[in-house]
């Protein structure tokens, strides 16, 4: 049996990317979520949340899920691809691992292409 190349986990929940000004505060919504990325640029502020957190007048593009990819990794690891498959995704980076957002609508087509190239996936949920 071939080895496992990485164990990635789907978190429970469903998140949203959101495009803010980019001279605005960070809210206190954003918080509210276990996950959240903020990304501040010269142009805007994404940010990453639980969608369920955000405010009603949040530009923002919901009903993503994440993978979160079983670290830490060294620096040198290639990253993964899903874009053979024609599956989009939106990736968050930390010091210790990645987390690889997909819409909902593509998770269990994602998790099957992972699991065809030896990613092991672990479903919290025990279902999709």
């Amino acid at each position: 049996m071939l080895e496992k190349i990485l164990t990635m986990k789907l978190l429970n929940e469903k998140f949203a990317v959101c495009r803010l000004n980019k001279n605005e505060l960070i809210a206190d919504w954003v918080k509210n979520s276990d996950f959240y990325s903020i990304t501040k640029t010269s142009d805007e502020l994404s940010i990453v949340c639980s969608q369920d957190s955000i405010a009603s007048n949040i530009k923002c593009e919901k009903d993503w899920r994440i993978l979160k990819v079983e670290g830490p990794l060294d620096f040198s690891l290639i990253g993964i691809i899903l874009a053979l498959k024609k599956i989009s995704i939106f990736a968050v980076s930390t010091y210790d691992t990645d987390y690889i957002l997909v819409k909902n609508k593509d998770i269990n087509n994602a998790i099957l292409a992972l699991s065809n190239e030896r990613y092991e996936v672990i479903n919290q949920e025990n279902m999709v």
